[in-house]
């Protein structure tokens, strides 16, 4: 079993990803702005913070299409999202999870 450190690396390059996705997807990026009241300037200024990397997983796991998506696009296990989530600052606050 990995250790704690090279798990929560692992779960930032997952959630690091999953931002790129979201980011270049025109129909994604406004939703994610959207609900998580980021202004498109300030990713990056948020993205420093505690609980953001979740954020952005919680997102793609809400809604099983977009996590297929990312999972395909990415050749991430749809799984491995999940457990990515677990593994960040924040990451166990109650959230869906599509498998």
């Amino acid at each position: 079993m990995a250790n704690a450190a090279s798990m929560r690396e692992e779960a930032e390059t997952i959630a690091v990803k999953a931002l790129g996705f979201v980011a270049a997807d025109p129909e994604l990026l406004p939703r994610f702005l959207a609900i998580t009241g980021i202004e498109a300037n300030s990713i990056r200024k948020a993205a420093a913070e505690p609980g953001f990397l979740a954020g952005v997983l919680q997102f793609i796991l809400a809604h099983e299409p977009t996590l297929l998506r990312f999972a395909e696009e990415s050749g991430t296990p749809p799984a491995a999202v999940g457990r990515a989530l677990r593994a960040l600052p924040l990451g166990d606050d109650d959230h869906e999870r599509s498998t």
